[in-house]
């Protein structure tokens, strides 16, 4: 099988943000945006999908958060899209709930090349340190439209803020490791009857 690896290097007057990704990895990352929340939870998802994520960003946090937290959601999703390939032999779709202390949260995906995201999670607060919690919709929302998946997150409940976007992560990530591996049994098929991704 060919190596599942991408890179993008992305430079705006707003950000310079270089991803690597290596779906077949073992979840090992090198992360730094200079938003310390931000690099937690992008921690989270890359441990818990196995994908290996190199990433480097350096944004104008000066002013806020926000086009540091876009701005690597569509780099890791073009990564991620380009490591893919065309999607020869993957799951392609997944769902999990998936259960934080308090707080459970389901993701579902289909690695279907059309973008989507459905997004049924409220939050009690504004921010969570100074971490602005809108910011959390915008991450998968850029993801998912640049790695081209159709993704689902739902928060059935849950009381603590940080929770909940922790199990965000989560989720997205065991979804994605689980629709991105390859099914043996279809090894050499693209997962469609339309026979394209």
């Amino acid at each position: 099988m060919a190596e599942r690896k991408g890179e993008i290097s992305r430079k705006t007057n707003e950000t310079s943000v270089s991803v690597s990704v290596d779906i077949d990895g073992t979840g090992t990352g090198k992360i730094s945006t200079g938003v310390g929340f931000f690099d937690h939870m992008l921690d989270q998802l890359c441990r818990h999908s196995l994908i290996d994520m190199h990433i480097d960003v350096k944004g104008d946090l000066h002013i806020d958060d926000h086009h540091t937290v876009e701005d690597t959601g569509i780099a890791l999703g073009q990564a991620i899209s380009k490591a893919l390939g065309e999607r020869k032999g993957i799951t392609r779709y997944s769902s999990i709930d998936l259960a934080m202390d308090e707080t459970m949260t389901k993701a579902a995906i289909d690695v279907s090349g059309r973008p989507f995201l459905v997004w049924n999670v409220n939050f009690s607060a504004p921010k969570i340190g100074t971490f602005d919690t809108e910011l959390v919709r915008e991450f998968f929302q850029a993801l998912a439209q640049n790695a081209g998946i159709t993704l689902h997150v739902l928060n059935h409940y849950g009381a603590n803020n940080h929770h909940i976007a922790e199990t965000c992560f989560k989720a997205v990530a065991r979804a994605l490791r689980t629709a991105t591996e390859i099914d043996p049994r279809q090894a050499n098929r693209i997962p469609s009857t339309k026979g394209t991704l």
